[in-house]
């Protein structure tokens, strides 16, 4: 009932403001009455941060990795069946609890909306994208999403992503924005959520609010243009990773306000070595890029009013 509170639909409003000041978390604020998004582009973008012209998609898909998560996965399937025209890819490590098996059903009595895909081997988020994105773009999908099983991300949030990626490459569904919340997580948890993006900002460069939020809605063109191959972060730093890639591209990328709540069954896959690794990931891709001769990425930033 909180996610449904939370969520107000609007029609994007394409007027746009220069904002460098976002960066700096000093950005012009919309009124109460509305939602605001922020938008900023890649050192390379071709618009200069004041968003893609409009593009209506009418296939969207979104990409829900899962591994032992048998008690949420048929209530969040059964809600994003309740947006139109969007389909669900379910990628499954070979969950021990069935719920790969669950998946299954849905997508037969799914008329083709749900689909899964069922993995061996080596499990990790990372791993799981990486094979969903690439069977996604076998596809006609023309915008792809990721977002968690858990129940942690709201799907009925997702109408307003999907609605933003019609002026930008990407759309973070973020945290860490105005109207953005998180419900249920102890202080130890937010303070570290917290730190993590704010070390993540100051070694990449990237203005974005919630670099670490896996609620994502990108353009098929975009994401199929990245070099997904050379991507080898596991667990939560793919994430990073993958954001790094798009704005050092020139991506034009988006941060809509969602309502984060923790999950309330099953555990939660966040590790020690999840941990380690997202320390350590920002610091390689900036030192690979300097290697490599590449300018640092720097952004220019606008507020998108809804």
């Amino acid at each position: 009932m909180q996610a449904k509170d939370a969520h107000r639909s609007a029609k994007a409003d394409p007027s746009l403001w220069t904002a460098r000041e976002l960066c700096l978390g000093r950005a012009r604020r919309c009124t109460s009455t509305h939602r605001e998004t922020a938008i900023f582009a890649g050192s390379s973008s071709r618009i200069g941060g004041r968003g893609l012209a409009p593009q209506r998609f009418v296939q969207p898909l979104v990409i829900v990795p899962t591994y032992n998560e048998r008690e949420n996965l048929p209530e969040l399937l059964g809600r994003l069946l309740e947006i139109p025209n969007l389909r669900v890819l379910v990628v499954d490590d070979d969950s021990p609890d069935g719920t790969g098996v669950i998946a299954d059903d849905f997508a037969a009595s799914s008329e083709g909306r749900v689909s899964v895909l069922h993995r061996r081997g080596p499990r990790g988020l990372g791993r799981a994208y990486l094979d969903g994105i690439t069977h996604a773009l076998d596809t006609d999908a023309d915008v792809i999403c990721q977002m968690d099983a858990d129940l942690s991300h709201q799907p009925e949030q997702l109408r307003a992503m999907l609605d933003a990626v019609r002026h930008a490459d990407l759309v973070i569904g973020s945290r860490y924005i105005p109207d953005g919340r998180i419900v249920n997580w102890p202080l130890r948890r937010r303070l570290l959520s917290a730190g993590a993006n704010a070390y993540i900002r100051l070694i990449c460069s990237i203005p974005a609010r919630d670099c670490t939020s896996g609620f994502r809605c990108w353009r098929r063109e975009r994401l199929a243009a990245l070099p997904l191959d050379k991507i080898d972060s596991e667990g939560y730093a793919f994430l990073v990773e993958l954001l790094y890639l798009a704005f050092s591209a020139g991506s034009v990328i988006a941060e809509v306000p969602i309502t984060f709540i923790e999950r309330e069954r099953g555990k939660s896959k966040l590790r020690l070595s999840i941990l380690a690794e997202s320390v350590i990931v920002p610091w390689r891709l900036v030192l690979s890029r300097r290697v490599a001769a590449h300018p640092s990425p720097s952004g220019s930033v606008a507020l998108h009013r809804r």
